[in-house]
């Protein structure tokens, strides 16, 4: 058994997170852009918008990544995390890796007084369902998702 660390990403940690960024992104069937991943995340991190924990090994390979928004519920006018991205390596999958990145979050959140955090997946990643409703995450049944492409 090998030990699993969390971490906050810094800009030094730009090139690894821009490939586990991109990864995470052609899993949802985008095509390969690691330059795109790369302007996108450096944004993210340089202007303090996200917060990215990273997951890595004793011999400081990464595992997997989340990322979250920090925004607000107007309904219960308190600040509320967006968990909008979490990926893991196909190789480092069941490691546990996953459940970190959640607990590290869930602890952020606290630590920030942060009323809850939001996530959603895609009804087919069956896999990730299964472990956030073991870590005690709550479908919402109470409201329906939109979204709309804006025209630019």
């Amino acid at each position: 058994m090998f030990t699993i660390r969390s971490r906050v990403a810094t800009i030094n940690d730009l090139d690894v997170v821009a490939s586990l960024f991109d990864a995470y992104r052609q899993f949802y069937g985008r095509e390969p852009d690691l330059s795109l991943a790369r302007s996108f995340m450096r944004d993210r991190i340089q202007n303090r918008e996200s917060i990215v924990f990273l997951a890595s090994n004793e011999a400081n390979e990464v595992l997997g990544f989340c990322q979250l928004y920090p925004t607000f519920c107007s309904v219960e006018t308190k600040a509320i995390y967006l968990l909008y991205d979490l990926f893991v390596t196909p190789a480092a999958r069941r490691s546990g890796a996953g459940r970190l990145l959640l607990h590290a979050a869930e602890r952020l959140a606290a630590e920030n007084g942060i009323a809850r955090i939001d996530l959603a997946t895609a009804i087919t990643n069956a896999p990730a369902q299964a472990m956030y409703e073991s870590l005690g995450w709550v479908r919402e049944d109470n409201f329906y998702a939109y979204s709309k492409r804006v025209e630019v």
